[in-house]
């Protein structure tokens, strides 16, 4: 579990989710104070990446997606 908190510390979504199914999942081996560090350190990493020049690449590469996918 805790190459699973470090790679969801990182931002890797499917990271967290295998977290929080774990802790859902009443094992123990993930407890509650892990998974809330995770999610904090999580979102930090995700909104570290967020700029408005990553969010117009986004818009561009969708907009090239929906041309070529008609």
């Amino acid at each position: 579990m805790k190459h699973w908190i470090i790679a969801a510390s990182q931002g890797h979504d499917k990271s967290i989710k295998t977290l929080m199914d774990e802790f859902r999942s009443g094992s123990g081996i993930v407890s509650k104070e892990d998974l809330a560090a995770a999610l904090r350190a999580h979102q930090a990493a995700v909104d570290a990446t967020k700029s408005p020049q990553r969010e117009a690449a986004e818009e561009y590469h969708r907009s090239l997606a929906s041309v070529v996918g008609t």
